[in-house]
This record gives C-alpha cells, structure tokens and sequence, in this order.
C-alpha cells in the first residue's frame, strides 16, 4: 500500500486528507492511502520517517513550509527561489522538495481577476504560503507590500495599513490563517471602510467559505474568493509530481 500524508500542525479541520481520500474512491486507486500526520515539532520529522516506510509522497502545511526544507535532500528550481515547500516527492532514497502552492494559486487567481489590471497588492502574512503568493505576484508585474503583526525594512505592520491609500492597492491577499474553523469570528485588523467594488480580496482560508475578512470585503461592494479552488489545484499539481 502507498501511503501519502499532510504534515503540518493543527491538522484537525484538514482539506487534504478528505480530498485524496475522495479521489481514491471516485478514480479506483486501491493501491494507495492518505493520512495526517500532526507533528508538534518539526524534529518529530525523522521519527515519521523511521516509523512509516511506505510513504512515497507529502504535502506540508502550517507552520513548516520553510522549517522542513533543512531535512530535504533537493529542491526544485522553484521552491529554492521561494524558499518553501508544500510538497515532498520520495524519489530513489531522496527528499525532494516543491511548491505546488504556485501553480494552485496563480491559476485561481488568473480566474478571479480576468481582464482586470492590477499594479499593487497588499499581502498579509509572511509565512510560506505568502512567499508563493509574492512570488506569483512578481511574475505578473504586481506590485506586492508584505503586512505583517511586525514592522521590518520590507514589511508594513497594521498601524501602517490604517493611513494607507488602499486605492492604490486593488488587490488584498490573506495569507494567515486567522478567520480559519473555528475561530470564525477574527479578521485581518484593516480599515474595511476604505475598500470600494474596485478592490479584489483572496483569503487563502476556505473553511468557512466566507470569512470574516470577505464578508467585510463585501459589505464595501469588493470582490472576494476563498482558497478553495487554489487547494484543488495544488493537490492536483502534487499528484502528477508524485506519480510523475
């Protein structure tokens, strides 16, 4: 039996594990489970390894997309330029590292903003998946300003946002899980009433469908989209990487 898994801590409301669980049914893949694994520690990594053998292929999640790469033998062109990885690929006795998180996010967004132009982004959060994220933004020539609970060089923190000129920015990105189940009642802490119908908002959070974040959004007339479809796409693109 192959045996694929989400690394990741907390994994209890997961998407991937019900995803490629239903996708074994639905396509009559026998051969092969999916299972969470919830490590308190990234040291806790090598154990998994001892203990489960059969592992062929990974997904990593919150909060180890940048602390798993120092146990990986490779990385690809693309998570090495990002400096985080969303899956692992076990390939001749080796680790190797990618990101898929690019490929789910750049189609969905694609989809949400056609025909629209869009210089500046705000993204907030700086963890691994907002590293896919700044990095898909830059290969289609928008601007990105990183947001963050910490003012640095490169990063605003939310003190700032409440005397920005959010028409200057008509795309905002939630990278952090706050809004996620089932503390459904947070939200990015931004001045909403500024956003008009010309704002697009992406939550990378799916569960609930609507966050806190969106529904604001759209209580201003912006646009707004969950990380759904950017799940689907990533789970996708790590399954042919696996089964490559």
């Amino acid at each position: 039996m192959k045996k694929y898994g989400l690394i990741g801590y907390p994994l209890g409301h997961s998407f991937s594990k019900k995803y490629f669980t239903e996708k074994f049914k639905v396509e009559g893949i026998d051969d092969s489970i999916y299972e969470l694994h919830a490590l308190k520690s990234i040291a806790e990594f090598p154990k998994l390894l001892k203990s489960t053998p059969e592992l062929v292929g990974l997904n990593v999640t919150i909060p180890y997309k940048q602390d798993i790469i120092p146990y990986l033998d490779e990385l690809d062109s693309t998570a090495a330029e990002i400096g985080a990885v969303n899956t692992i690929k076990f390939s001749k006795g080796k680790l190797i590292g990618f990101n898929t998180d690019v490929i789910g996010f750049e189609n969905s967004l694609k989809a949400f903003i056609t025909n629209c132009k869009i210089h500046k982004a705000l993204i907030f959060g700086t963890g691994g998946a907002s590293k896919a994220v700044t990095y898909v933004l830059n290969n289609m020539n928008i601007g990105t300003q990183l947001v963050s609970r910490l003012k640095t060089e490169n990063t605003l923190d939310y003190n700032n946002i409440k005397s920005l000129d959010l028409e200057k920015y008509k795309l905002l990105i939630n990278t952090t899980p706050l809004g996620t189940f089932p503390n459904v009642d947070s939200c990015i802490d931004i001045p909403y009433s500024k956003l008009t119908s010309n704002h697009f908002l992406y939550d990378l959070v799916y569960n609930p469908e609507e966050t806190l974040f969106m529904k604001k959004g759209k209580m201003n007339g912006a646009k707004v989209v969950n990380g759904l479809e950017m799940l689907v796409g990533q789970a996708e693109a790590a399954w042919e990487i696996w089964n490559d």
